[in-house]
């Protein structure tokens, strides 16, 4: 029998390991724009760990490992900035981004005043692109950071008893 991911809330003790494995997610992506001082290889350990008390953060774990990992906090305004998606080169194709993006969502609508989700990804970023669209963004914009456009997308959230997992489905075979 193969081991399950499982997806919970992170603790600053995963702050080493979260940063890491952005670093590797994110070289795909520094090459795609020709850009390695792009924001999620230039982050800092303390930059990560001040995040992580004031947002939310969740990993993906196969064992003890963290193979996925997303973030986000909730504006004045009841908008949820979700960033930083990240699941294992190794670990990519199975699923594991959208339910990190499903239960990130559900854990917002869940503990805070939500809304709205918003993020952003490269516009060469199909991969990101195809999967939030699935997921139900849809573009409301563009920014520039440095030498990367920047797609914006965002969807309405639904209520928490609207949901389509509740915290037990996060864990699933791998």
């Amino acid at each position: 029998m193969g081991m399950s991911v499982t997806i919970s809330a992170a603790d600053t003790g995963d702050a080493e390991q979260i940063l890491k494995l952005q670093y590797l997610c994110f070289q795909s992506e520094a090459e795609v724009y020709g850009d390695y001082a792009i924001a999620p290889l230039t982050e800092t350990l303390d930059s990560l760990r001040a995040q992580m008390s004031e947002g939310c953060v969740l990993v993906a774990r196969l064992g003890s490992e963290i193979v996925g990992s997303v973030r986000a906090v909730v504006d004045s305004g009841g908008t949820a900035r979700i960033g930083r998606l990240c699941v294992h080169p190794r670990m990519q194709r199975h699923g594991l981004g959208g339910r990190l993006l499903s239960a990130i969502e559900d854990r917002l609508a869940e503990d805070r005043d939500t809304r709205r989700y918003h993020l952003v990804t490269g516009q060469r970023s199909e991969g990101n692109l195809r999967l939030y669209r699935k997921c139900g963004y849809t573009q409301v914009g563009t920014e520039k950071d440095r030498k990367v456009t920047l797609i914006a997308m965002a969807k309405d959230a639904r209520p928490a008893a609207a949901s389509d997992h509740a915290a037990s489905d996060y864990a699933a075979s791998a």
